[in-house]
């Protein structure tokens, strides 16, 4: 864990990223109440960055779900569940295939993960629609709002004795033929299904590729992603690379600064053993994911690091362009307002950002903005 800083990343290589695949979209379409997210133009942001225009890709609200981790989650947990069950994947997946599988199976499964708030919340409704059960640990010091949304998807919800990484490890044990890891990072021995979560987001990031080649908003020229364990950053960097962008910029926060400090640690992927309170929750992760971290390395050009403060100005900037971003989600955002400068924004630059999560701490959402002036 380092300082608020900016870090060039001298290992950028964008011609070995490999392409997106697109192979989710059409198992997504399948679930009921899929339909692809909004993006907003954000003109107060704009304006505070001083560039030509900001678009925000607006996850608050997916498939009933305020974030896009279920993008991920539910095709990993198609992916993992036909493995286990050793039956050949459909031409055409849907999710009513899925479930008519695993009916037919008489085996009895269960989905397990680890979480600190949304990727947990889209398990336990992956699991509630197919009928399975589902244990989520989440962090020590995981906000109570937070355990009752997973919960409310029928979910088993155990405050596991320590941070993240300590949750994923409890998660981790209780693999076997009856337990269904569905985890987002890797570890030795365990690439195939953070992988698949990668391809899951890809879905999100064919919705905007598309209104770009059809003239509906412009290219961008500099693209942000929250960073995390790298696994969102990793789907976003095998989206734009290939494309006209000038910058990929990556944002993490400063107290799990992991990717960070794996670019300044001769490019060796480093671990983060202790992880303080940030109120960006989604992105407290100190161990970056082996299979995302190439992708990662090769992609951005910066990275840089921004603290509770930082999230907060960006949480008050976004809602005033009528977008009510968590503070994760407005991560992005902090990145560029503190360094914009430092990285060389242009007037002539159109933005993308990523709201990657809508309000999942409502006590703290209303401080943050406080009290609404009348109009």
């Amino acid at each position: 864990m380092g300082t608020a800083r900016l870090v060039k990343n001298p290992y950028v290589n964008r011609e070995i990223i490999e392409p997106p695949k697109f192979d989710s979209v059409g198992f997504h379409r399948s679930i009921p109440g899929f339909v692809a997210t909004p993006l907003r133009e954000a003109e107060t942001a704009a304006k505070r960055l001083g560039v030509r225009s900001v678009w925000a890709k607006d996850e608050s609200t997916r498939m009933g779900m305020p974030a896009f981790k279920i993008l991920g989650a539910s095709w990993a947990t198609y992916r993992a569940l036909m493995k286990h069950l050793g039956l050949p994947e459909h031409k055409k997946p849907t999710l009513a295939k899925l479930k008519k599988a695993v009916a037919e199976s008489g085996r009895s499964l269960h989905l397990v993960a680890a979480t600190d708030g949304n990727h947990g919340r889209a398990v336990a409704r992956m699991a509630r629609m197919l009928g399975l059960p589902c244990t989520i640990f989440v962090p020590q010091g995981t906000v109570k709002s937070r355990i009752r949304a997973i919960a409310r998807n029928g979910a088993e919800v155990i405050v596991a004795d320590g941070n993240y990484d300590e949750a994923i490890a409890r998660a981790a044990a209780l693999a076997d033929d009856v337990h269904v890891v569905i985890q987002d990072t890797s570890w030795e021995g365990y690439t195939e299904v953070p992988v698949w979560i990668i391809d899951g987001y890809q879905t999100m990031l064919k919705e905007i590729i598309d209104l770009i080649d059809e003239g509906l908003v412009p290219e961008p020229t500099v693209v942000v992603a929250q960073m995390g364990v790298g696994a969102f950053s990793c789907a976003v960097a095998s989206a734009f690379a290939h494309r006209p962008a000038r910058l990929l910029i990556g944002a993490e926060p400063t107290v799990a600064d992991c990717i960070a400090t794996s670019i300044e640690n001769h490019g060796d992927l480093t671990i983060i053993e202790e992880t303080p309170y940030t109120c960006m929750a989604g992105l407290n992760c100190g161990t970056p994911s082996d299979v995302a971290w190439e992708t990662n390395k090769a992609a951005f050009a910066y990275v840089g690091t921004v603290e509770d403060p930082d999230a907060e100005e960006a949480t008050r900037v976004l809602h005033h362009d009528w977008i009510d971003a968590g503070e994760s989600g407005a991560a992005g955002l902090a990145c560029l307002l503190r360094w914009g400068k430092d990285i060389g924004l242009r007037p002539d630059d159109d933005v993308l950002i990523f709201v990657t999560e809508g309000i999942t701490d409502p006590v703290n959402f209303a401080r943050i903005i406080g009290p609404e002036e009348d109009d």
